[in-house]
C-alpha cells in the first residue's frame, strides 16, 4: 500500500513538473521576441546607412531606438500585469510586436523606422518583465532556477534565429541591400520575418493559466488552488496561506509599493537596478547589435562577418544550456562571480588587441592574422562567460528576489533600468569605436571587474528559497540551501 501511495505521489509530482515546464516555455517565448529584436537590426545597419545616407550617430539612434520603448514598456508592465493579469499582458505584447515588425519592414526613412522600433520596444519591454515574473510565480522552488533560465535561453534562441534568418536572406540577395528572388529588399524581409514569432507567442499565451500569486492578490483563492495543485504541487492550502501572508495587505499591489525611505526606493529594488545595469554595462549587446559591421571593419567580408555573428550566437546558446544545468546546483551568486572574472579577462584581452592594432585612414583597426584570431577567440569567450552566468542568472534573480507584493512592480523598475543601460551602451558604441575600440572594450572590462565586487557584497543566494520567504532572506533571518 505504501508503495502504491509513493507511486501515486511520484506520478503527481512528475505531472506537476511537466505542466510547469510547458507553461514556462510558453511564457519564455516573450524572451524569444526580445532576442529576435535584439539581433534583427544587426544585419541591416550597413544597408540602412547605404540606402538613406546616414552616419554613425544616426545609425546609433536607429539601432538603439527600440530600447527606449523597451524601458517604457518595462516600467509600466508590472503595474499593468497587477491590474489585468500576466497572460493578458503577453497577448497585448505579441499583437503590438506583430504590427510593428511589419511597420519596420515598410519604413520609408530613418525617422519612420525609429518610430516603429520605439513602438515595438514597448512590447519587448513588457514581455521582458512578465516572463521572469510569471515563471518564478508558477515554478516549484527546486526547479525555479532552471525554469527561470528558460527566459535567457529563449532570448539567445531568438538572437540565433534572427542571425540565421538574416544570413539566409542576405545570402539569397547577395547582401542586405540586394533584392531577394521573391521580390523586395533583403533588409525589409529581415524585419518582416519577426512577425512570425510574434504570432506564435500570441497563440501560446492563449494556452497558459493565470499566476496563482496574482489570483490570491485578487481574492480568487479557489482558482489559485487549482493552478497550484496542477503546476506546483505540495500542500496547496498551506501555500495559499503563505501567499496571503506575504502580500501583507488587502489592497492590490501597485508600483508605489517599491518606494522606500532611502533614495526613494527599497534597498532590494536598488540591488535589482544595479544588477540590471551591470548586465548591460559589460557591453554584451554590442556583440549582437554591431558584430556584423564590427567584423567587416577589421577586414572580414560581409558573408564571413554574418557567419561570425552566427557562431557567436551558437556559443551563446551553448553557454545558456550550461547555465540551465548549473543554476540550481551551484547557485546564483557563485555563477555571477565566475562570470564577472571570465568577462573581465576576455574583454581586457580584446582591449589590448585593439590598442596594439594599427589603423587605416578612417581610424578602423587593422588586425593581423594572429590578432584577428585572438580577438575572435576572446569575443567568443566573453559571450560564453556571459551566457552561462550573467545572461540567465540576472533574469532568474529578478524573477525571484523580490517579495510577492512588489515582484511585478520591482521587476518592472529593474528591467526599465536594464533597457536604459542597454540604450546607453548601444548609442555610445559607434562614437567610442571611432575613437578606438580599445577604449570601448577597456571600459566594459572595468564594469565587469566592478560587478565582481558588487555581487560579493550585495547579492544573497536564493537557491531553493520559497518565494514567500524572500523577505526573510533579505532581512537575514534565513539562508539559502547549500
Amino acid at each position: 500500500m505504501a508503495t502504491d501511495n509513493e507511486d501515486l505521489m511520484h506520478g503527481e509530482a512528475h505531472a506537476s513538473t511537466a505542466s510547469a515546464v510547458f507553461v514556462s516555455i510558453a511564457a519564455a517565448l516573450g524572451g524569444f521576441l526580445f532576442g529576435y529584436d535584439t539581433a534583427v537590426i544587426n544585419g541591416t545597419t550597413e544597408a540602412l546607412e547605404a540606402q538613406w545616407g546616414i552616419g554613425s550617430v544616426e545609425t546609433g539612434v536607429v539601432v538603439s531606438s527600440a530600447l527606449l520603448g523597451c524601458a517604457v514598456g518595462a516600467w509600466f508592465a508590472g503595474s499593468l500585469a497587477n491590474k489585468i493579469g500576466r497572460p493578458r499582458v503577453m497577448m497585448i505584447a505579441a499583437v503590438v510586436f506583430f504590427i510593428t515588425s511589419l511597420g519596420s519592414a515598410l519604413a520609408t526613412g530613418p525617422l519612420d523606422l525609429t518610430g516603429w522600433r520605439v513602438c515595438g520596444g514597448l512590447a519587448i519591454g513588457a514581455a521582458s518583465v512578465i516572463a521572469p515574473a510569471y515563471i518564478a510565480e508558477i515554478a516549484p522552488a527546486h526547479l525555479r532556477g532552471r525554469l527561470g533560465s528558460l527566459q535567457q535561453f529563449a532570448i539567445v534562441l531568438g538572437i540565433f534565429s534572427a542571425l540565421l534568418v538574416n544570413y539566409a536572406i542576405q545570402a539569397s540577395a547577395g547582401g542586405a541591400s540586394g533584392e531577394v528572388p521573391w521580390g523586395g529588399t533583403a533588409w525589409r524581409w529581415m524585419f518582416a520575418a519577426a512577425a512570425i514569432p510574434a504570432f506564435i507567442y500570441f497563440m501560446f499565451s492563449l494556452q497558459i493559466p493565470e499566476s496563482p500569486r496574482y489570483l490570491v492578490a485578487k481574492h480568487q483563492e479557489d482558482k489559485a488552488r487549482g493552478i497550484l495543485a496542477k503546476y506546483v504541487g505540495g500542500d496547496v492550502d498551506i501555500k495559499i496561506v503563505e501567499i496571503q501572508a506575504s502580500l501583507h495587505s488587502d489592497t492590490p499591489p501597485r508600483i508605489s509599493d517599491v518606494r522606500g525611505p532611502r533614495m526613494g526606493l527599497l534597498p532590494i529594488v536598488w540591488v535589482g537596478i544595479f544588477l540590471s545595469m551591470f548586465q548591460q554595462f559589460v557591453g554584451i549587446n554590442v556583440i549582437f547589435y554591431y558584430s556584423t559591421s564590427l567584423w567587416q571593419s577589421v577586414g572580414f567580408s560581409e558573408n564571413d562577418a554574418f557567419l561570425t555573428s552566427v557562431i557567436n550566437s551558437v556559443v551563446n546558446i551553448a553557454g545558456t544550456i550550461l547555465a540551465i544545468y548549473l543554476v540550481d546546483r551551484i547557485g546564483r551568486k557563485k555563477l555571477l562571480m565566475w562570470g564577472s572574472m571570465i568577462m573581465f579577462l576576455a574583454l581586457g584581452t580584446m582591449a589590448v588587441v585593439f590598442a596594439a592594432a594599427s589603423v587605416d585612414a578612417e581610424n578602423n583597426p587593422i588586425l593581423g592574422d594572429a590578432q584577428g584570431v585572438t580577438a575572435l577567440i576572446a569575443a567568443n569567450v566573453f559571450v560564453f562567460g556571459f551566457a552561462f552566468t550573467w545572461g540567465p542568472v540576472v533574469w532568474v534573480l529578478l524573477g525571484e528576489m523580490f517579495s510577492n507584493r512588489i515582484r511585478a512592480s520591482a521587476l518592472g523598475v529593474a528591467a526599465a533600468a536594464q533597457w536604459i543601460s542597454n540604450w546607453l551602451i548601444t548609442v555610445t558604441f559607434p562614437e567610442l569605436a571611432q575613437t578606438g575600440l580599445f577604449l570601448a572594450y577597456g571600459l566594459y572590462a572595468a564594469f565587469a571587474l566592478v560587478s565582481f565586487f558588487f555581487v560579493g557584497k550585495m547579492i544573497r543566494e536564493t537557491k531553493g528559497v520559497e518565494l514567500e520567504d524572500m523577505e526573510r532572506l533579505e532581512e537575514g533571518s534565513i539562508t539559502a540551501a547549500d
